[in-house]
């Protein structure tokens, strides 16, 4: 898991052992700090708001659906909402769409998000079966929902630029070569991704 500071050390100090530029990396920028999220629907409905929107709008949509619906906007709340309801909250009709097959799920026990599949890959199957929810989304609930220790977003494109600019590739790899340039480093992909992520972040001289 990398739900801390020493645990997301211990991974990336293993891949640095294998893979030295990862080491250099990690001394331009630092170690990157754990980022988790609650596990469960309120995440997902989050992510599902948050799509294709700024981070600011998402903020104003998900006030409003939680004045309309109260705190958490509860599944079967969601459900009881009409169109109109839900598009005054600034919800369009694919993302109430996406919103009310997570709520479904939920409700009808067809998806238990607090007993997924302990495989990765069984897991992922799972989650892309609520609309909208497609593997990029499943990979980083997993990711940083659950802190599972091995997912590794390969169609990210930050990940692809900054694992090129690590390795010092001559173009971002592709999803494919992203994916198996990654091999080396299991079971520690997760805190490869995170640092990733820092890395495309930090400005670095």
């Amino acid at each position: 898991m990398v739900t801390t500071a020493d645990r997301m050390r211990e991974s990336l100090d293993a891949i640095a052992a294998r893979e030295p530029a990862f080491g250099a990396a990690i001394g331009r920028v630092g170690y990157p700090p754990p980022r988790l999220r609650e596990p469960g629907y309120e995440t997902l409905l989050r992510t599902i708001v948050g799509q294709q929107v700024s981070v600011a709008a998402a903020a104003a949509v998900w006030r409003k659906l939680e004045g309309e619906l109260g705190a958490g906007c509860a599944p079967d709340v969601l459900l009881a909402r009409d169109f109109d309801a839900l598009r005054a909250c600034g919800l369009s009709r694919q993302k109430q769409g996406y919103a009310r097959s997570l709520a479904e799920l939920v409700v009808s026990g067809g998806i238990d998000l607090h007993a997924l599949p302990a495989d990765d890959e069984e897991a992922i199957a799972q989650l892309v079966r609520i609309k909208g929810i497609g593997r990029w989304s499943a990979e980083i609930y997993l990711l940083f929902a659950e802190g599972r220790p091995d997912i590794w977003p390969a169609g990210d494109l930050a990940v692809q630029i900054e694992v090129g600019r690590i390795l010092g590739l001559p173009a971002r790899p592709s999803e494919k070569l992203t994916r198996e340039l990654a091999e080396r480093w299991r079971p520690h992909r997760s805190a490869a991704a995170i640092m990733a992520w820092h890395h495309y972040n930090t400005e670095v001289f």
